[in-house]
């Protein structure tokens, strides 16, 4: 676990913020900024690929998992990216299982609410 983490109701590091601020050379306002604009901006990416699925189109929901993804990914968002990564393959597959759809929207969810802390803490 990262000594400097927030992690969520299943145990997991939902947040790396040592990683985050490493990634903003220690700027915490910068990182907070950059997680007020997440929620701001790209929140509603899950939505609209689980919107995508479910009318068939997998060629856009990839593009709208493979962005939440790679943002994710930058915003050192851990659980979120792992769990983004699991659906992407499925939905290359042409398929997302219930329990994946299910399992990335509640930690979609909670990624959001816990980045309330970090903002708290930096500034946001």
């Amino acid at each position: 676990m990262a000594e400097n983490s927030i992690t969520g109701s299943n145990g997991a590091v939902y947040i790396n913020i040592d990683e985050g601020l490493k990634r903003v050379v220690n700027n915490g306002k910068l990182f907070a900024k950059l997680l007020s604009k997440f929620k701001a901006e790209n929140a509603g990416l899950l939505d609209e690929a689980l919107g995508y699925t479910d009318a068939g189109d997998f060629e856009k929901a990839k593009i709208s998992i493979h962005t939440l993804k790679g943002v994710a990914s930058n915003l050192a968002l851990t659980e979120l990216y792992k769990q983004t990564l699991e659906m992407e393959a499925q939905i290359k597959d042409g398929t997302v299982k219930e329990e994946t759809r299910k399992s990335v929207k509640e930690c979609h969810a909670e990624t959001l609410m816990l980045i309330d802390e970090v903002l708290v803490k930096y500034g946001g």
